[in-house]
């Protein structure tokens, strides 16, 4: 197994062990530190892990500014690179780069990777990487952090939908469930639990029952295949 493949099973089975979605980037990637955020309008705005008090306040920065490379990311849907943090114009981050020179914890930051956390058409929020040196991730780990990303937007999201107690969501009927899973499962070539994962998700972000969105599945009026 490659260092690649240990990582991306640590991050596929990191919500039922319970470990850290940062530490698998962190062993993989030379960087200095990372961090998951929840940036999303239904997910709310909070820092899921951090491996670091830099990685932290990094994160906090962005939140609090409303700007920075996570939010780019997130709302751009791609992989947002700053090689080189200190030579970006002020007009990109306005808020967060004028925080980021001036801040004892997070001013030696030489540059930022923002990585988009998507599943289907709900934005979730974004994992930062960071380094004290310029330019240091190649393009083919580049690539690779975007396939971590995705595997981890999936465990964000059984964590969003683990924490929702709201009755709207919890779900309908066994019978109506289990037929539009299999449905999604055939759309998507995924798995019955993941299919069964994508009705909740849209349940949850669009604010209707797990019923609703089965129904919808079963007679034909929502197709997750033709989806974003």
């Amino acid at each position: 197994m490659t260092a690649f493949d240990r990582a991306r099973l640590a991050l596929a089975t990191s919500f039922d062990s319970g470990t850290s979605l940062c530490d698998p980037f962190m062993g993989l990637f030379p960087v200095d530190g990372a961090a998951v955020s929840l940036l999303g309008e239904r997910v709310g705005q909070s820092t899921v892990c951090s491996s670091s008090d830099t990685a932290a306040r990094l994160d906090e920065i962005q939140l609090d500014s409303g700007d920075g490379p996570c939010w780019q990311a997130m709302s751009t849907r791609t992989t947002v690179v700053a090689a080189d943090i200190r030579a970006m114009p002020d007009s990109s981050w306005p808020g967060f780069l004028d925080t980021l020179r001036s801040d004892p914890i997070a001013g030696d930051v030489g540059s930022m990777y923002a990585l988009p956390l998507t599943v289907g058409a709900l934005e979730i929020g974004a994992i930062d990487l960071f380094s004290s040196e310029t330019g240091v991730l190649t393009r083919p780990q580049l690539k690779e952090a975007t396939t971590l990303a995705r595997i981890a937007a999936w465990q964000v999201l059984r964590r969003v939908l683990s924490e929702e107690v709201d009755g709207a969501h919890a779900g309908g009927p066994r019978r109506e469930v289990h037929q539009a899973t299999g449905m999604v499962l055939a759309q998507l070539n995924v798995s019955a639990h993941d299919a069964e994962l994508m009705l909740r998700a849209h349940a949850f972000a669009t604010g209707r029952t797990v019923l609703d969105i089965a129904t919808d599945v079963i007679e034909r009026r929502l197709d997750f295949s033709r989806e974003e």
